[in-house]
């Protein structure tokens, strides 16, 4: 990887406590290069219009640049058309509306919904929720002791009684890369949709959805070096034309009387309101970005940084690192443990070295069940980490160890 990428990011340019900042939380939140930086000032600055109502020249730039981003996602992740890329707040929101719009009208009393442990809440409480109002059944995929999932376990799992299968494609606290093409095809034999929660894939992997063949994918802007705000849902266009809003008011109109109204197509029947204008401006410049850098690039740092960090923190005695031992199956997340230290103990003690990692459930407390701990640390490295990240991490860890000992 370029060793000049750290300088795109500006942020990475101060100090923590006296020390350099080591940012080694991007599996929570990415940090932004100065393209896109730019990108959202400009559009501010220059362009700043609502968007697809007015004839004027700012409306004009401004809708040019929303829709301009919605043909960069469509090629980003290879869909077949922008009728089919919807513009939400987040993987979070563009899960809710598959659950409520086309769980809500195609899961019965005694149907299935199959997910697995490994879940962000994000995919597992909407499940619940549609589950409890549809009198439906949710089931999960066991895990392998290694926390991933065989097929054989997934083919145990759906039957033809399943209507809905909802994985993650790369765990956020794990780091599993789940084979969710298979996974598709499995659940397209008994009749099933698959959806996909692609938030910790889409910053990290090429994506194509046609030959993932998903029914669903959702992802978030902040995680790939974009804005805040800003997520995609991707949906096969007859599902999306089948599905009713969840959301109601302007923009998403096609003719509003007085008791009854009809609906835009798509994909802005599903964007009511006043849409994310400057974010998907800021997104399609964070695409513009890792394209420049390339994905195939990204994920091979990211192998390379991952199997490092294994190697040397598997030295610190004491230490459990959780998930796939073989770091080809896992993307650039290390979650761990130093055993009798808290976690959240060990984050501040790295902190005040200027080391930012995660520290708790990580919004996986069945996956923390099923690790039989109550919380653990995370370091998840990104496309501006290097091997000096690491020495700073090992070396860190090694004096929270230290320090802790002679407290205790």
């Amino acid at each position: 990887m370029n060793p000049e990428i750290k300088s795109y990011f500006p942020i990475l340019n101060q100090e923590i406590n006296g020390h350099p900042l080591v940012y080694l939380d991007s599996a929570a939140t990415s940090q932004k290069p100065t393209s896109v930086i730019e990108a959202l000032k400009e559009y501010y600055e220059f362009d700043n219009s609502n968007v697809h109502r007015g004839v004027h020249t700012l409306g004009n730039r401004a809708t040019e640049k929303y829709e301009g981003a919605r043909e960069k996602v469509q090629q980003f992740i290879k869909a077949n058309s922008t009728q089919e890329i919807v513009f939400l707040r987040g993987t979070t929101t563009a899960i809710n509306l598959v659950a409520q719009s086309y769980g809500r009208a195609n899961v019965e009393e005694g149907d299935e919904i199959v997910i697995t442990y490994m879940e962000h809440h994000s995919n597992i409480i909407p499940w619940q929720q549609l589950a409890k109002e549809r009198g439906a059944v949710l089931k999960y995929i066991e895990l392998e002791e290694d926390g991933t999932i065989s097929l054989e376990n997934v083919r145990a799992a759906i039957t033809d009684r399943t209507k809905i299968v909802s994985m993650v494609y790369v765990s956020n606290v794990l780091g599993t890369m789940n084979p969710v093409k298979e996974v598709a095809k499995i659940a397209h034999e008994h009749g099933a949709v698959m959806m996909v929660d692609g938030a910790q894939a889409a910053p990290h992997l090429k994506i194509d959805v046609q030959d993932l063949d998903c029914d669903f994918f959702a992802f978030s802007g902040h995680k790939m070096v974009g804005p805040t705000g800003i997520g995609v849902l991707y949906g096969k266009k007859h599902l999306l034309e089948a599905m009713e809003p969840v959301e109601f008011g302007g923009e998403m109109i096609d003719f509003v009387g007085l008791y009854d109204s009809t609906w835009k197509e798509l994909p802005w029947k599903f964007e009511g309101g006043t849409p994310i204008i400057a974010g998907a401006v800021g997104l399609a410049a964070a695409i513009d970005f890792l394209q420049e850098i390339g994905l195939d690039e990204i994920e091979k740092h990211e192998h390379h940084m991952a199997a490092m960090a294994m190697d040397k923190m598997s030295k610190i005695e004491g230490l459990d690192i959780y998930g796939p031992t073989d770091p080809a199956k896992r993307a650039g997340i290390v979650t761990f443990n130093l055993k009798e230290v808290h976690p959240h103990d060990v984050a501040t003690v790295l902190d005040m070295s200027g080391i930012a990692v995660r520290a708790g459930h990580h919004c996986a407390q069945p996956l923390m069940k099923w690790l039989d701990v109550t919380a653990t640390a995370r370091a998840s490295f990104y496309l501006y980490n290097d091997e000096s990240d690491i020495d700073r991490l090992v070396e860190g860890l090694r004096s929270a160890k230290e320090y802790f000992s002679d407290v205790f």
